[in-house]
């Protein structure tokens, strides 16, 4: 059978091409996983491919064209039959690309933060205005006794109320933290509006509980009981709030020409990255708060709680600051 060649190789050479840009893009990103079809295409063109090398194998052709059809199908072989390690998880990068992407994105965490302090103000002056509105800002029924009367069972209790509960009692902690802060995060969706309500309100309560023991004179008690877990707990929550804020901005685009789907797929790593590190920070959280925060003097001293709280919240802010630092 006659071929004519340069006509063979005109109709080839764009399946040559698609093939090498294919292969060229797994080397670029050799840890991404090909879709069904495009699998299916890369064995399709090297068939092609090999095929075409045969036919070309047989005439007289220029050897510098056969040899890079050659190196293609050698290159394609090798991709398709090769046998790869198990990846590796890259806790490296897991661990440095959270605190990278919360840097990214300070202003939206300042943002966060400014609304729950405003929060926390108006609890504060609402409980000192007006005592009685602790049965309308309280959010457990445990805060609306007065905080001597909480101290005193405290300090005085004869067992361990949590006794075989304390596992049961930090998933609870867990899953409701969590749930809050990646509502949080998702009322984003709401270009804010959401995000913005909920920060005020977590504010509005973490005031007027302050307000309300600080005014009966036991700051320490409060201090030592919500420090251990609150300076992980509450940064957490503000992490949450930090993802509702730049959701919302993504969504809203502040005038860009970049197409909205261009936006939301370029957050969203650094959203992944927040969240699960918010995440995990809670589950922390709540290991602390059953452990430890739930136990109070004579149990475990108020000086030593809060130097553990102190000691969490130096450790976090260096990391959530320097940690993958250029």
């Amino acid at each position: 059978m006659i071929v004519d060649i340069p006509r063979f190789v005109a109709a080839e050479r764009p399946y040559w091409d698609e093939l090498r840009a294919l292969l060229d893009g797994m080397d670029a990103e050799p840890e991404t996983r090909l879709a069904l079809p495009r699998i299916q295409r890369l064995h399709y063109l090297y068939e092609r491919c090999s095929a075409g090398l045969a036919r070309l194998d047989t005439f007289s052709t220029d050897p510098a064209l056969r040899g890079q059809l050659e190196t293609l199908v050698s290159r394609a072989y090798s991709e398709i039959h090769e046998t790869r390690e198990p990846r590796k998880i890259r806790w490296k990068a897991i661990l440095l690309g959270f605190p990278r992407a919360f840097r990214r994105h300070l202003g939206a965490f300042r943002l966060s933060a400014g609304i729950t302090l405003l929060g926390c103000a108006f609890g504060w002056f609402a409980i000192r205005m007006d005592p009685h509105s602790k049965a309308v800002l309280m959010p457990f029924e445990g805060l609306f006794n007065s905080p001597a009367e909480r101290v005193r069972q405290e300090e005085t209790a004869s067992k361990d109320r949590l006794s075989g509960e304390k596992a049961s009692f930090s998933a609870q902690l867990m899953t409701h933290n969590i749930r809050v802060t990646v509502v949080t995060l998702a009322m984003g969706m709401t270009f804010g509006v959401g995000t913005l309500i909920l920060l005020f309100y977590n504010g509005v309560i973490l005031g007027a509980v302050a307000a309300d023991y600080i005014a009966a004179g036991f700051g320490t008690f409060l201090t030592g009981w919500l420090l251990p877990h609150g300076s992980v707990e509450i940064p957490a929550i503000l992490l949450g709030g930090q993802g509702g804020f730049i959701l919302a901005g993504a969504l809203i685009g502040w005038g860009g020409r970049t197409a909205r789907s261009e936006r939301l797929r370029a957050i969203a790593p650094d959203l992944f990255a927040i969240v699960a590190g918010a995440a995990v920070m809670l589950v922390w959280a709540g290991m602390v708060e059953a452990f430890i925060s739930q136990y109070h003097k004579p149990v475990i001293p108020y000086g030593l709680k809060i130097a553990f709280g102190v000691c969490e919240l130096v450790a976090l802010s260096a990391y959530l600051g320097w940690a993958g630092r250029e």
